[in-house]
C-alpha cells in the first residue's frame, strides 16, 4: 500500500491495481503466499480505510458514486476465496477498507502500533468490505454488535484477545520476519505458519479493553434490537455503559439499524459473495443525495464541524420498512464472481 499522504486510504486507482496483481498472482505457478504491508507514512499505518470523500464528491456530481464499492468488493471477494495464504502486517491504523484487504486472509500480524476499527456508523455508512460476513464468524455476537455499532478502536492486546489478529510481532522485527518469509517461500517448503510462529510473541490480554468489559458487553449487546441495546446500556449503570451510550448517541440511527440487521443476514449467508452482494445493495442505498452518509462525510471529513444532522434523528424513528428498503433487490446487482476477479 503506497498512499502515505492519505494514510494509505484506498482509492479507485489502488483498487484497480490490486485487482490486476491479484489476478496475476492467482495464476502464478511458483507463488506460495502473498504479503500485504504498507510503505512508511507520517505515522504507522496499514490502511486507514476507503477514500469516502471521493465517493461523497461523486454523489454530489452524480458521477457513479457506487463504482468504488462495486470494484472494492471484487478485491475483498478475491482475497476471501483465494487458495493462497495472505499475510497482512497490521503495523498501525487498520480501518474500514484496510480491514477488507486483510481480514479475509489467513494470517493477520499485529504490532504494538496496531489500531483496528470499523467506524462507519459515525459517517452514516455501515461496516462493509465483507464485515457482515467475517464479524459473525470471527467474533461472538455481543462483541460483533459492539464493535460494529460503536466503532471502538482495538489495540494489539484486544486483537489477540478477540482472535482478529493471529500473531503478535514487535514492529522492529517486521523486516526480519519478511526476510524469513521470503526465504521460506523461495528456497524452503513454502510453509509460512512455522515462520510466523517463530516470530510470534505472547502477550498479556487479561487487561485489554475487551477482556475488562467482556461481561458488560455480553450483558448489553447480546440483542437483535438497537433500542434494546440502548436500554440495556442505560440500565447497566456502569462507566462502560455510560461512555458507550454517549458514543452510540453520536452515530447515525439509520446506520445502526441497518448494521444490526445486516449482521443477522450476513450470518445466514452461505458464501462471502452472497454477503457482498447484500452489502452492495446497502452501499448503493447509502449513496443517495441527502443520505446520512452524505451528511456524515460532510460533517466529519469535509467541513469537520463534527455535528452531523441525522435524518431520522432517533432510532425510534427508523422504521422496519425503512430498514427493509436498504436490503431490497436492485437493478444491476453486484455479480457474485465465478472467477476470482
Amino acid at each position: 500500500m503506497n498512499n502515505p499522504k492519505a494514510l494509505h486510504a484506498l482509492n479507485l486507482e489502488m483498487v484497480h491495481c490490486l485487482q490486476d496483481v491479484l489476478e496475476q498472482w492467482e495464476s502464478a505457478p511458483n507463488l506460495k503466499a502473498v504479503l500485504i504491508k504498507s510503505s512508511e507514512a507520517k505515522r504507522p499505518t496499514f490502511c486507514a480505510g476507503g477514500d469516502v470523500k471521493s465517493v461523497y464528491e461523486n454523489i454530489l456530481s452524480q458521477n457513479n458514486p457506487q463504482e468504488f464499492f462495486f470494484q472494492e468488493y471484487k478485491v475483498n471477494h478475491a482475497i476471501a476465496t483465494s487458495k493462497l495464504p495472505f499475510i497482512s502486517l497490521w503495523d498501525g491504523v487498520v480501518m474500514g477498507g484496510g480491514a477488507g484487504i486483510s481480514i479475509h486472509g489467513k494470517y493477520r500480524v499485529a504490532t504494538e502500533n496496531s489500531v483496528f476499527a470499523m467506524p462507519e456508523t459515525a459517517i452514516g455508512l455501515f461496516p462493509d468490505v465483507g464485515s457482515m460476513w467475517w464479524m459473525p464468524r470471527l467474533l461472538k455476537k455481543p462483541i460483533a454488535n459492539y464493535l460494529a455499532l460503536s466503532g471502538h478502536r482495538l489495540s494489539a492486546d484486544d486483537l489477540m484477545y478477540s482472535g482478529l489478529a493471529t500473531h503478535y510481532v514487535p514492529s522492529k522485527q517486521l523486516n526480519e520476519l519478511e526476510a524469513a518469509l521470503v526465504e521460506a517461500t523461495e528456497n524452503g517448503d513454502g510453509e509460512v505458519a512455522g515462520v510466523l510462529m517463530s516470530y510470534h510473541e505472547g502477550m498479556r490480554v487479561d487487561e485489554c479493553h475487551l477482556s475488562r468489559n467482556q461481561e458488560a458487553i455480553e450483558q448489553t449487546f447480546n440483542e437483535d434490537s438497537v433500542e434494546k441495546i440502548l436500554s440495556n446500556l442505560e440500565e447497566h449503570g456502569s462507566d462502560f455503559g455510560t461512555k458507550t451510550l454517549e458514543t452510540l448517541h453520536k452515530m447515525s440511527p439509520t446506520s445502526m439499524k441497518i448494521t444490526l440487521e445486516a449482521l443477522k443476514r450476513g450470518a445466514a449467508c452461505k458464501t462471502v459473495g452472497e454477503d457482498l452482494q447484500m452489502e452492495f445493495r446497502l452501499a448503493r442505498a447509502c449513496c443517495q443525495p441527502g443520505s446520512d452518509f452524505c451528511e456524515g462525510v460532510r460533517a466529519l471529513l469535509v467541513d469537520k464541524c463534527n455535528s452531523p444532522k441525522w435524518n431520522p434523528t432517533t432510532v425510534e424513528e427508523v422504521t422496519g420498512s425503512m430498514v427493509e428498503n436498504f436490503f431490497a433487490p436492485i437493478d444491476n446487482e453486484w455479480p457474485i464472481p465465478q472467477s476470482k476477479l
